[in-house]
């Protein structure tokens, strides 16, 4: 089974670690220049992968569809590397890598985005030839 829920979970806890242990160093360290990278860890890494593998273990039909591991190949890596690309874009003046996961986490959630609008639309009953006569 593809478990893409749990795939999306435990991505999220990883992520809520490193967003964590990166604010006890910012705490530990009174330097808090690095606070937006903290902040997109655990929104994009922690809050909205594990809402995505929630979502994916209450509507089981939604994991099952090529667009669901899609998401998961645009939303993991971007997860990733959006705190990653503010860092350098802080540290070191190189936007390039925060611009590039933005574009693949919004595309990521345009992905989410039309498995949730085609799970609203789908009808629940959908008669058959036999039911019709």
């Amino acid at each position: 089974m593809n478990r893409l829920d749990l795939k999306f979970l435990l991505l999220g806890a990883i992520m809520l670690t490193a967003g964590v242990m990166l604010g006890v160093v910012m705490g530990i360290r009174h330097d808090f220049s690095l606070a937006p990278v903290h902040a997109h860890i655990n929104l994009v890494g922690w809050a909205s992968l594990s809402l995505f593998g929630i979502v994916y273990k209450l509507y089981p039909e939604l994991a099952k569809s090529r667009l669901a591991a899609a998401h998961f190949m645009l939303a993991a890596p971007a997860a990733i590397m959006f705190p990653a690309g503010i860092a350098l874009s802080i540290l070191y003046e190189q936007p390039l890598v925060a611009i590039l996961a933005a574009l693949m986490w919004l595309a990521g959630v345009i992905l989410f985005l039309i498995q949730l609008l085609a799970l609203v639309h789908r009808p629940v009953f959908q008669p058959t030839l036999a039911a019709a006569e």
